[in-house]
């Protein structure tokens, strides 16, 4: 089974990618914004967490109506300040591992020949060392990006844009990491087409996928992929910081 992970920087498109592979491609998707808003309704373990570190200094940190976490409210703290992120990050982020690779466990169960990881912070997470390939969704510049966001999110103030934008991965550093590029700095038809190509690029043939699901051999797969991405990640860690 081919792990196909999927990341971008914020508001570059890459939920509209996500979309378009599951409807059109009938792919299966494990989206970890998804599994992150799972893990964190009332009542579980890391809902709690949450509660008990930031409620002291977040105003409203509860809607009151249904005891759901106010993310707003959360998301602005946190992005103002980069020790705060690492905290809720501490505690949601192995939660949401854990259940991703539950659902990749049962997407091999149910011979899936090709998933779809869509995860923001593939690399960050380490997530990356399991996919055989990794795909970035990105647009240039960054002023574009910052547009997006603001039209996404109007509630958000420019500075408020930059601050979350400034809080992940650069885009130059994500598309150097990735095998595949998609530039959603066009139109959404233009998507469409690049979406196309590549997943006849990148799809895998029915023989591999035959011999991928026979447990030895899915095993080793895997261990070479987990490998692979160590030394490449070895390689270009050394590339960028010789920059």
């Amino acid at each position: 089974m081919l792990i196909v992970g999927l990341t971008g920087g914020i508001a570059c498109g890459k939920s509209t990618v996500s979309k378009e592979l599951q409807t059109k491609y009938n792919l299966k998707i494990i989206d970890a914004d998804l599994i992150a808003k799972q893990v964190v309704e009332p009542g579980k373990p890391a809902y709690n967490k949450i509660i008990k570190e930031f409620k002291p200094y977040i105003p409203n940190l509860i809607n009151e109506e249904d005891q759901t976490l106010n993310r707003a409210n959360l998301g602005q703290y946190v992005f103002e300040n980069k020790h705060e992120l690492k905290k809720l990050n501490s505690i949601v982020h192995p939660a949401v591992k854990y259940e991703i690779l539950k659902q990749i466990l049962l997407s091999y169960i149910k011979l899936n020949d090709m998933i779809i990881l869509d995860v923001p912070l593939l690399f960050e997470s380490k997530l990356y060392l399991i996919c055989g390939i990794i795909i970035t969704v990105s647009i240039s510049p960054q002023i574009l990006q910052i547009k997006r966001l603001i039209e996404r999110n109007p509630e958000l103030t420019e500075l408020d844009a930059k601050n979350r934008i400034n809080n992940q991965m650069s885009m130059d550093e994500r598309n150097y990491k990735s095998d595949y590029i998609l530039d959603n700095s066009g139109s959404l038809k233009d998507l469409t087409i690049s979406i196309e190509k590549l997943i006849k690029k990148i799809k895998p043939n029915k023989i591999w996928t035959i011999l991928d699901l026979i447990p030895p051999i899915g095993l080793l797969s895997a261990l070479y992929t987990f490998v692979t991405r160590r030394i490449i990640e070895k390689y270009k860690n050394k590339d960028l910081k010789q920059e």
